[in-house]
């Protein structure tokens, strides 16, 4: 058959992007140059086609395994698949304008591998009740007004995969193969699944991508790996080959890709041309946009949705994203060094304005220093926050502000990796938070100098409630090491901040830890703020402790009234003697305690020590959405004893509490002279005559309200002097009617074993089943925005904070 030569051409240089046909103006009449600066890309397609009529088919189709028939009637082929996979072998396969073929191949995947010289070029339709992979190491090119639907997944590729990995399911190695391009000009869809674009020299979209149930991802490299993923990407280039992979057109999918390695990734601007993944039940609306040793450069429209909002992640050696707008919940960037210029300072403005959070950093990699500068000035309205991350040091420069107008927050963190690098933040320009309800938290070395320039707070501004903050604006240490944990103890009225989970059996602290603020005249007065991380296997008092013991053992042995100590996790073991006063986080409290969570045990002395609980031995001040897993000897599963100026609010206790000879285990304290309100115990109460379901004994100015009990209550028989009760052992104060207890798991069928103040009826003990339903609890607000949940198939109420995602 006479041939001649068309080209489609697609040129992306320094200065344009245009598609064109000689032979098909009219078809390409709508399309524009479009500016792209700064790209230094050339590639051009020059595809043999067929003048003659009729346009082309695929030929020379046979399967080499798998079974099924191939037919065509003069403008469609049919292939009909019988086994679920199935490979074709082809000479060509291309589809002229008009043409069409169909795969019938169920929920099954065919590989078709094209063995001929030319590229498969498809202006026709190609669609698929299954997957359809088709390999061709000439290239594949979905020409302007080519179509691919697909029930399944969709995978054009130049390289090559193996026949028995293929047919045997499961992940696929991608490699070999030839030097073609994979490019679409027209339109891909996956009804159901995902479509994957690969090639070792250039993926290009400048059509369209619909794959809105799966992941859209294109993959420059020489070796690719598809793994199967229901929640997560699935295409990762494994080898690179200084390829590119670029978006000029739309993509539509739960989860978005585009990878070259050590070569280019392009998404690109326009006006029809955006990248959104909007996610679905299983997978979050996620755009990846990745060259770890290359460059990326990111223009206009990228969207991630999710709910409340998905992530996109721009993640390279060296990014250009200042013409990006990104409207997600989180925006990633990570680079080995960072600097926000005007141009990147005004895409962050953007997109922190349309409610993005933006998190930044400089990861140190490639043999870069790790340092992030700010040359730009960010400035955003809105409750977006924007985190500011450098492995080494953190600089705003002079004449340079960040501000926010809204409830922004804004952190600067050195020494991201907690490493100990005299990692510094200084502000040579300003930080203007005077009109923002948000918090500025500064992070730097405990060994490094910080310069702090200016900030500007908001002298309206108020802490959140149950945040436990006390400043909007603070600068802390960063206590990385069971050493720095140590030194906080130099200066008892400092900030401090974990830079990253401890454990506390790494040193020759093993065997005891020293308290901080061990005494009632030197107690902790500053802030300790976990962020989150924890401290484990901590060791503080025992036999082996250095004698003579302090009065208050703990991580913390006294925190002051000013002390505060926040959002963080403790796994302890802490024991004491007769006398002294201990507990995990602190063994006594007379400031804030707020989000601490603690596990292990805590146990010691005997009748007539001076507290002992899962967060504090004894609370004069304020314990808020605390928790404690620890199973406590001689107390109370959160606090010992809560004094008439303590309050526990929105916390609970899951360990068990026990007590020996005389002891008077409580759910959650002891004694209680104060407030205990919306808490909850479950753990069980081994009981030694006295024992209660929340408190072993409620004082005369004791206050128990809209709380419950769970756990086991039992003591051993035969004892002359037994009281124990649902809620208390012995009551003197009140315990309001909202209070309630599962009389089936407590075993106990009054509030109370002595009562002479107030106590809910014998009616408010529930039964297992009347404990997960929500009308059981009169008063309580159980629904969205409530202090209460119910969620499904739980067998008693949580806390909402407990449900709020982390």
């Amino acid at each position: 058959m006479p041939r001649s030569l068309d080209c489609y051409q697609l040129a992306v240089d320094h200065r344009f992007v245009t598609t064109w046909h000689p032979k098909a103006t009219r078809a390409f009449a709508t399309r524009r140059p479009r500016p792209l600066p700064f790209v230094g890309l050339q590639l051009l397609l020059c595809v043999s086609l067929a003048r003659a009529a009729p346009p082309m088919l695929p030929t020379g189709g046979h399967f080499v395994s798998g079974s099924g028939a191939i037919a065509g009637s003069g403008q469609s082929l049919t292939i009909n698949q019988a086994s679920s996979r199935g490979i074709v072998e082809w000479c060509e396969f291309s589809i002229g304008s008009g043409r069409t073929v169909t795969f019938h191949n169920g929920s099954g995947a065919t590989l078709n591998r094209v063995t001929g010289g030319d590229a498969s070029i498809i202006l026709g339709r190609l669609s698929a009740t299954g997957s359809v992979y088709l390999i061709n190491p000439q290239g594949v090119i979905i020409g302007p007004g080519g179509v691919v639907i697909t029930g399944g997944r969709f995978v054009a590729s130049t390289l090559n995969v193996d026949n028995r990995a293929f047919m045997g399911g499961g992940s696929l190695t991608f490699s070999g193969g030839g030097n073609g391009v994979v490019v679409n000009l027209g339109k891909i869809g996956s009804s159901g699944s995902d479509v994957m674009l690969i090639s070792r020299t250039a993926v290009i979209n400048a059509g369209d991508i619909d794959a809105a149930k799966g992941s859209a991802e294109l993959a420059a490299g020489t070796q690719v790996l598809l793994q199967d993923s229901a929640s997560s990407r699935q295409v990762f280039v494994q080898a690179g080959s200084k390829g590119k992979a670029l978006n000029a057109g739309a993509i539509r999918a739960a989860q978005v890709s585009l990878q070259a390695a050590d070569g280019n990734v392009y998404a690109l601007a326009g006006n029809r041309s955006a990248i959104r993944a909007t996610g679905t039940a299983t997978r979050d609306g996620h755009v990846w946009l990745v060259a770890e040793k290359g460059a990326v450069q990111a223009d206009g429209v990228i969207e991630a949705a999710n709910g409340g909002g998905g992530t996109v992640e721009t993640r390279a050696n060296e990014l250009n994203v200042g013409g990006a707008t990104v409207t997600a919940g989180t925006w990633k960037l990570d680079t080995p060094d960072l600097t926000i210029d005007r141009a990147t300072a005004n895409a962050l403005s953007r997109s922190l304005s349309k409610g993005t959070s933006v998190d930044a950093q400089a990861n140190g990699t490639n043999a870069a220093t790790g340092d992030l500068s700010v040359t730009g000035n960010v400035n955003w309205t809105g409750n977006a926050s924007l985190a500011l991350r450098a492995v080494h040091n953190v600089t705003i420069a002079s004449s340079t502000t960040i501000s926010n107008a809204g409830a922004g927050n804004l952190t600067l963190r050195a020494d991201a990796t907690g490493v100990n690098n005299a990692g510094t933040v200084i502000n040579q320009g300003a930080v203007d938070w005077s009109n923002s309800r948000g918090i500025v938290s500064t992070l730097y070395d405990m060994n490094a100098a910080y310069s702090p320039g200016k900030v500007i707070s908001n002298p309206k501004w108020s802490a959140a409630p149950y945040s436990g903050l006390a400043t909007q604006v603070t600068a802390y240490k960063l206590v990385n090491t069971l050493a720095d944990l140590g030194r906080v103890s130099q200066n008892l009225a400092g900030n401090y901040a974990l830079g990253k989970d401890i454990d506390a059996s790494a040193s020759g602290f093993a065997n005891f830890f020293s308290p901080i603020g061990p005494t009632e005249n030197s107690p902790f007065t500053g802030q300790f703020d976990g962020f989150g991380h924890s401290i484990t296997r901590l060791t503080a008092g025992g036999p082996n402790a250095p004698q003579p013991q302090p009065d208050y053992v703990g991580l913390f042995g006294m925190i002051g009234p000013t002390g505060i100590v926040r959002n963080l996790n403790v796994a302890a073991s802490i024991s004491g003697e007769t006398g002294n006063t201990f507990g995990i986080i602190a063994a006594r409290n007379d400031g804030t305690i707020a989000y601490a969570k603690t596990s292990g045990s805590s146990g010691g002395g005997s009748f007539g020590n001076a507290g002992n609980g899962g967060i504090a031995g004894v609370n004069n001040g304020l314990i808020e959405r605390s928790s404690s897993s620890a199973d406590i000897g001689y107390g109370g599963g959160l606090v010992g004893w809560n004094t008439l100026t303590g309050t526990v609010v929105q916390s609970f206790a899951s360990g068990t509490t026990s007590g020996g000879n005389h002891g008077i285990p409580g759910g959650l304290a002891t004694t209680n002279s104060g407030v205990i309100k919306q808490s909850y115990a479950t753990g069980v109460v081994a009981a030694f005559g006295y024992g209660g379901g929340i408190v072993s004994s409620n004082g005369s100015t004791g206050v128990v309200e809209e709380s419950f009990a769970t756990g086991w209550v039992a003591s051993p028989p035969g004892l002359l002097d037994e009281r124990l009760g649902g809620i208390a052992a012995v009551n003197r104060g009140k315990i309001s009617n909202n209070v309630y207890w599962d009389k089936e798991t407590t075993t106990r069928t009054s509030a109370t074993g002595s009562n002479t103040g107030s106590a809910p009826p014998n009616t408010n003990g529930l039964t297992t089943a009347q404990m997960s339903t929500p009308a059981s609890f009169a008063g309580w607000n159980l629904g969205a925005g409530g202090v209460w949940a119910m969620p499904a198939g739980a067998k008693h109420p949580i806390l909402q904070w407990q449900a709020a995602p982390d």
